[in-house]
């Protein structure tokens, strides 16, 4: 059984062997972070760019990237405090459209099919999760009545972290 542990420390200096991060399928980041680990780890996101651009990315999936261990150059001292895998986790189809309970589930299921073979066979230990673009104050969706007095969803509202984002995480990743 596994310990899952809220830390407020930067995600990028974390000493995790697998960073995951939740992208969205059309390619879009727009989170600071998100952002610099496309400089940072740039073979992982060619390879989202490449899944993103001939559509095999699909929302609800989780794609897993070994990084390629740098030789030279000034990340070479820098190995050991860098991830070994990526998961980009996508969780919408695009950076303006929130997260869905249904894709957020199939993608944590998709991560957890993945990760307990490293976690048996490699030796994975310790992961780190991206929350920020989790992260909401609420998990209604606000509804709007029509004319003929049924609701309709009018926009839709990011899930809510304590609620039903955390639960989610506890119970496909513990």
């Amino acid at each position: 059984m596994a310990t899952i542990e809220q830390t407020h420390t930067p995600i990028l200096n974390s000493n995790a062997q697998v960073l995951i991060l939740p992208v969205n399928s059309a390619c879009v980041l727009l989170d600071p972070v998100l952002t610099r680990c496309k400089t940072l780890y740039p073979d992982n996101y060619q390879r989202y760019h490449r899944a993103c651009r001939d559509g095999s990315l699909m929302v609800g999936s989780c794609l897993l990237h070994k990084r390629q261990r740098e030789l030279a150059g000034l990340s070479a001292a820098h190995n050991g405090n860098q991830p070994n895998y990526i998961a980009n986790l996508v969780i919408s189809d695009h950076p303006y459209h929130s997260a869905r309970t249904r894709w957020l589930t199939a993608a944590l299921i998709d991560l957890q099919q993945q990760l307990m073979p490293l976690i048996r066979y490699q030796g994975v230990r310790k992961a780190a999760l991206l929350a920020r673009p989790l992260l909401a104050s609420s998990s209604a969706n606000r509804t709007e009545p029509n004319r003929t007095g049924l609701t309709t969803e009018t926009t839709q509202i990011p899930l809510d972290w304590h609620s039903v984002v955390l639960p989610l995480i506890n119970q496909h990743l513990q």
